[in-house]
């Protein structure tokens, strides 16, 4: 069957033509005809999402049907949705995708032979196969012959949902997934994040059903093969920071970890580029030329591009294939990992640089999910805020988050692996008072884990957290490595520690049952 063919089976009637799998140049020369976007000096185009600059978490939805309703976690992150409902809004996206020339990708989702998935990706806009194209892995032209998707994602940013209000939706845009007939739809928005993060979710609903855990991380590996993983909320510093010149990259954001070790879901990198600095950050900068994708930057009449201009949106954003980076893993996958990373912007400034965490404070780490939003980044923010966002990624987990907070802690036991905590946000006061941990300072805590000198260091707790930090480490100035020595007002500092504290042990309180209680690893008042 044609992949025309294909389409008109599912209900997309009469499509003009079909763009399948398209090479990059390709896929630029029809960006840039259909004016798609904005060509820039790098020779990357830049293109615009519109009002949506991220993703809408409260428009997404689960068909509730079973076996899957029982798996579901039901709740303020999967909202259910009626089989009705969905296919209301299936016929929207296919009667949108009718009657145009359509692009339609293919890739696959895991670099594990066994953990794997097939994908397939239709839309009616060249930068979104584009953009698929660079996050997600390429076949083979060999491959390709025998494609079947495992899940096909039907992409209509142009068509909306007037009737939202009285199926009891949240807004005109929708993100809807059927489970169990290997679907998904998004109608409404542009913003590229949702595919890739669409498909994250489905790997994170199929692999711990197979006793496999998803990951929202980011992987490298050292010259003795030793993997580390660094889990973290976006803005911690996950792409950053296992961008590294010394260790080959597995991956910057999404991986999974299976009977043979860790393994990428995707074969490109997602990168925030909000002052993106050549110098701080040459890895990043030097990835974005021909074949990456802008999103969402100021570019001036010449193609000259203001990375510190956030006057569209503060989640400006790259994708681009991951060879892009000179120093990555070939095979995006490895063994299993000597160390886990936990990133926390804390702009609370309490949090110390870094910690060494026992397994059972991974454990309430890893559920808590912590880090904070800063004054400015949104509307009626004007001090720091506290996120809570379990197993550092809750808006990707279809499950409960302690079913991947065992599967962490059993893999943790069994291969005897090392957790800690590091804080890449503020230091010497609060936001607004103290100041950002210098990239350095968060290199070198990195560095005394990778290499291990840590482990030599002489370690202090510290009052309430509980934290186990070392007094001295190479590269990091001996004062902020206990945080409260590094504000001048101590007793701030205590006030402050303490208001954090409390907002650890309320959060926590969702994951205290009879079979499971780690809260007495947290923070005491």
């Amino acid at each position: 069957m044609s992949i025309v063919d294909e389409l008109g089976s599912v209900g997309i009637k009469d499509v003009k033509k079909v763009y399948h799998n398209l090479d990059y140049d390709e896929l630029y020369k029809h960006e840039i005809d259909h004016h798609e976007g904005v060509l820039t000096k790098s020779g990357t185009v830049n293109v615009d999402t519109g009002i949506f600059t991220g993703r809408s978490p409260k428009d997404k939805y689960f068909v509730k049907q079973p076996p899957s309703e029982k798996y579901i976690a039901w709740g303020d992150i999967n909202h259910p949705i009626s089989k009705e409902i969905f296919d209301k809004l299936f016929e929207k996206a296919k009667k949108e995708l009718s009657e145009k020339e359509l692009y339609v990708q293919d890739a696959f989702c895991g670099a594990s032979k066994n953990s794997k998935k097939s994908i397939r990706v239709i839309s009616e806009i060249a930068w979104q196969a584009h953009f698929v194209k660079n996050m997600f892995i390429r076949p083979t032209s060999d491959e390709l012959k025998n494609f079947k998707p495992d899940f096909t994602l039907f992409v209509a940013s142009k068509t909306t949902n007037e009737e939202w209000k009285e199926q009891g939706l949240n807004s005109e845009v929708f993100v809807v997934f059927n489970i169990e007939e290997n679907v998904a739809v998004i109608g409404g928005t542009w913003y590229g994040g949702e595919i890739k993060k669409g498909v994250f979710s489905m790997m994170n609903y199929w692999l711990p059903l197979e006793g496999k855990l998803g990951m929202h991380c980011s992987a490298n590996i050292g010259n003795d093969d030793d993997v580390a993983l660094f889990f973290g909320l976006s803005g911690t510093g996950k792409t950053t920071l296992s961008t590294d010149p010394n260790r080959a990259l597995i991956g910057d954001d999404e991986h999974g970890w299976d009977d043979e070790g860790v393994f990428n879901f995707e074969g490109g990198c997602y990168a925030k580029v909000i002052n993106l600095d050549k110098d701080s950050e040459p890895e990043i900068y030097e990835a974005i030329k021909r074949d990456a994708l802008l999103e969402n930057v100021v570019v001036d009449e010449n193609g000259e591009v203001d990375y510190n201009d956030k006057s569209k949106t503060e989640n400006t954003r790259v994708s681009y294939p991951i060879y892009h980076i000179k120093n990555y893993c070939t095979t995006l996958q490895a063994g299993h990992p000597k160390n886990i990373i936990f990133l926390t912007a804390d702009a609370f400034g309490v949090l110390p640089p870094v910690s060494k965490l026992t397994k059972e404070q991974a454990m309430y780490y890893f559920l808590s999910g912590y880090t904070a939003k800063v004054a400015g980044t949104e509307r009626g923010i004007t001090e720091p805020v506290a996120t809570f966002s379990s197993c550092f990624g809750e808006p990707f987990l279809p499950l409960h988050p302690t079913v991947y907070a065992k599967l962490l802690g059993e893999k943790i036991d069994k291969h005897n692996v090392n957790v800690y905590l590091v804080n890449t946000g503020w230091s010497g006061g609060a936001y607004g008072v103290g100041k950002r941990m210098s990239i350095k300072a968060t290199r070198s805590c990195i560095n005394g884990i990778l290499n291990g000198s840590i482990n030599s260091a002489e370690f202090e707790t510290l009052p309430v957290f509980n934290l186990s930090v070392p007094k001295e480490l190479d590269g990091v100035d001996k004062n902020i490595l206990n945080p409260r020595n590094s504000w001048k007002d101590k007793e701030a500092y205590d006030k402050t520690r303490d208001k954090l504290a409390k907002m650890f042990i309320e959060n926590f309180k969702k994951f205290i049952t009879k079979e499971s209680n780690y809260s007495s690893y947290g923070p005491q008042l």
